[in-house]
């Protein structure tokens, strides 16, 4: 169950629902929810990368994982872990589990990097008539992204 503690109406249900688990003697896990990237973000982040795709001419796939996760934010994407075999293994972890401020920092940097690296402006959030273009891009070059 999922309780948002912010609204007063839940904290007695939440409480009930605790008093309960303790009557059953049951055994819980509590974990604290940070709030994930926004829809917003994510719409915005998936625009400037099939933009940057279609300009630099490669797939959505390859912008995502070698320049967005690997280039710009090796540092909160890579994750390393012990396989079954007791190897240690790299992988690169979702978007979807970014905080709202770690998605805002990841999305700064690849658009810095974008710029002053591969020579691609990427347009900020506010810059309508920018987003547009690139809608209209990533439209037009879509067979290629």
């Amino acid at each position: 169950m999922i309780f948002d503690l912010r609204n007063e109406y839940q904290i007695p249900k939440f409480k009930e629902y605790v008093d309960k688990l303790l009557a059953d003697k049951s055994v819980v896990e509590i974990k604290k929810k940070i709030p994930n990237r926004t829809l917003a973000q994510n719409s915005y982040l998936h625009l400037l990368l099939g933009y940057f795709g279609s300009e630099y001419g490669c797939s959505l796939n390859e912008v995502k994982i070698d320049f967005y996760k690997r280039t710009c934010n090796r540092d909160l994407f890579e994750r390393k872990c012990i396989n079954k075999k007791g190897k240690e293994v790299t992988y690169l972890r979702s978007s979807a589990e970014l905080t709202t401020d770690e998605m805002k920092l990841t999305i700064d940097r690849f658009r810095n990097w974008s710029s002053s690296v591969a020579g691609i402006y990427l347009p900020a959030a506010n810059e309508h008539q920018m987003l547009i273009y690139a809608q209209q891009a990533i439209e037009y070059n879509k067979e290629f992204i």
